[in-house]
Order: structure tokens, then C-alpha cells, then sequence
């Protein structure tokens, strides 16, 4: 059953503190007040209070500060969904308002992690290694190294350097950094990246790997004509690791008949959930298992172990791939 917007609002308030609690509800009127408190009390006198539902809400409503553009779910339309029914469109909208200045005045990074991977890299094009540094330190790990393996080298470098040093910053230069930082955001809303000349390559191939194998290996071979090496890389592009939940379930089966478990284990290190769910849905349990003792065995693998061992699995379906034998599923 869905929960109402009075049951969410209380289950909310539950997991603030007084004050937090306090200033959410400031300015609502009595009636409303008082059916917050009854569904308060419905709660808390519960055998079976809800604690996985009231966790997901106060997540969602946190995430939803923290992310106020992200696709999908905003400020607005949670606290509007949770509000709107007691207190009406203007009061919630004014109490996003309220919340959205409170939240952005004790932490000024929250439009910095909101904005997407491409406008942080412009924004902190040219910008001095300190501030990438701060910025980088207020980000999570994986946005992190998105950020960082698409910055220029020399600019990461000084700036890990500085993330290594022992010199504490003071607050008032990361809210002034912050603030600078906010500011070049806003003049880049929507900007993407130039496309690196793989993912222009990537497209081509895509686009040859889906036409007739004689038209598509004349096409190659015109290419190869003129620079050699570009169209081997387009025809290692046209099945790459990302590929693999796309091959039929029966070129896959008899590919991974030959990866050896311990290679496998390595190639699955960090893999997507996706890609991980579907080689194991085509190897054997005995299999399965084996693979499972050798990745509670192994060593963190090096990055280029990992690399190594995914083009294990990939090199025999590009080759099935080649020969024309390799069989696609629609996605």
C-alpha cells in the first residue's frame, strides 16, 4: 500500500533531530500540525514500525538535497509529495526553499557534486591544483577518479600532491572556493565533453558491425587501406567488454569454455553487476564455484591484470565475430 504524504512527513520527522524537526515545520498551520502528530503517534505506538520504509525515505529525502537536478527525482517533487497534501503547492515550495538554503549554507559543495562528470572537468579546466584538489576531496571515490582520468595530467598530478599534503584548509576558503566553483557551473549547464577519438571510432563500429559481414569487411579493408592501424581498432571496437550481456547465450557458453577459472576470476574483478550475472548464467555451477574459490584466493588484481584478462574472454568472440559465426541478442 502506498503511503500517504502525512505518513511520510512523520516518518521523516522521526529521523531528525528536535531542531531539524522544528525548523521543517516551521510556518505550518495548527490543522496541519496536528494530523503530522497523529500520524506521529500511529507510528510510534506500532508493534511493527516500518524501519526499512522510514530508512528510504529519510535516504531519499538526504539524496534529494544533495542531488536537487538530478534526473528523476528532485527536491521538489519529493517535498511536494510529501507536503503538498497538507500544506498546499506554495507552503511546500516554500519549505523546499527553506530547506535547500539551510542544507546549501552548511555544506556550499552540494551544486558542485550534483553537476554532471563533463561540466565538473570544464569547470575545473585551468583552474589552480588547490581548488581541484578541494573539489576532488569533497566528491566520492568513483566520481573522483572520473574526474581525474579525464583532466589534463599535469593539472592531476599537482593536485594530488596537494590532496597528499598536510596542511589543513580552513572553511573560509572552501566556501569561497566553492562558491567560484558553483559560479563557472552555471555558465556551463548542459556542456558535454569533445568526443575522444575512440568513441567516435566506437560509433563507427557499432554502425559497421550491424551491416552484412561481405559489405562490412570491404568497408574495413578500404579503411585499412588508408591507415592500417585505425581499422584494426575498428574491428576490436565492434565487440569490446561492455559487449558481453548483448552476445546470445550460446556464443558466450562456448567461448567461456575455454577461459580458464582463474583468468575469469580476474576479468570479473569490479565488473558491472550486469556483466557479472551474465557469465555466470552461462557457465556451469561447478564452474561458478570454482571461479568463487579463486577470487576469495587472489590478490587485489592490477588494473592491467584486470584489462589482460577481459581480453581473454573478448579476442574469441571478436574472432567469431570476424568468421561471422558469433550470434548478437537484441537489446
Amino acid at each position: 500500500m502506498a503511503l500517504t504524504g502525512k505518513r511520510k512527513a512523520a516518518m521523516l520527522l522521526m529521523s531528525l533531530d528536535a531542531v531539524t524537526a522544528a525548523e521543517l515545520l516551521k510556518g505550518i498551520d495548527e490543522k496541519a500540525l496536528q494530523e503530522i502528530a497523529v500520524e506521529l503517534a500511529l507510528l510510534d505506538s506500532s508493534p511493527q514500525r516500518d524501519v526499512r520504509a522510514q530508512a528510504e525515505i529519510t535516504q531519499e529525502f538526504c539524496d534529494s538535497i544533495r542531488k536537487s537536478e538530478a534526473p528523476g527525482f528532485s527536491v521538489k517533487s519529493f517535498l511536494s509529495e510529501m507536503l503538498v497534501t497538507i500544506l498546499g503547492k506554495t507552503k511546500a515550495e516554500q519549505i523546499q526553499s527553506h530547506v535547500r538554503k539551510l542544507t546549501e549554507k552548511g555544506d556550499p559543495f552540494i551544486p558542485i557534486r550534483a553537476a554532471t562528470t563533463d561540466e565538473l572537468v570544464l569547470a575545473l579546466d585551468g583552474a589552480h591544483p588547490q581548488t581541484i584538489a578541494i573539489v576532488l576531496s569533497e566528491l566520492g571515490p568513483k566520481r573522483s577518479q572520473e574526474v581525474l582520468s579525464l583532466l589534463d595530467e599535469q593539472a592531476c598530478t599537482k593536485a594530488v600532491c596537494k590532496m597528499t599534503s598536510a596542511e589543513p584548509v580552513g572553511a573560509g576558503v572552501k566556501h569561497r572556493i566553492a562558491a567560484m566553483v558553483s559560479d563557472r557551473l552555471k555558465g556551463l549547464k548542459g556542456e558535454k565533453l569533445a568526443e575522444k577519438p575512440e568513441q567516435t571510432l566506437r560509433k563507427l563500429a557499432i554502425t559497421l558491425s550491424g551491416l552484412d559481414k561481405e559489405l562490412r569487411d570491404r568497408m574495413l579493408e578500404e579503411i585499412g587501406k588508408q591507415d592500417k592501424d585505425t581499422s584494426t581498432m575498428v574491428r576490436n571496437l565492434m565487440i569490446t567488454w561492455e559487449d558481453v550481456p548483448s552476445i546470445a547465450d550460446r556464443s558466450l557458453q562456448e567461448v567461456l569454455r575455454g577461459i580458464d577459472a582463474k583468468k575469469l576470476a580476474v576479468a570479473l574483478y569490479g565488473a558491472d553487476e550486469e556483466i557479472v550475472q551474465k557469465i555466470r548464467s552461462n557457465i556451469s555451477e561447478r564452474a561458478a564455484a570454482t571461479v568463487d574459490e579463486e577470487m576469495s584466493l587472489m590478490q587485489e588484481p592490477l588494473p592491467n591484470e584486470i584489462l589482460d584478462a577481459r581480453e581473454e574472454v573478448v579476442n574469441p568472440l571478436r574472432e567469431a565475430n570476424e568468421a561471422g559465426t558469433l550470434r548478437r541478442v537484441s537489446r
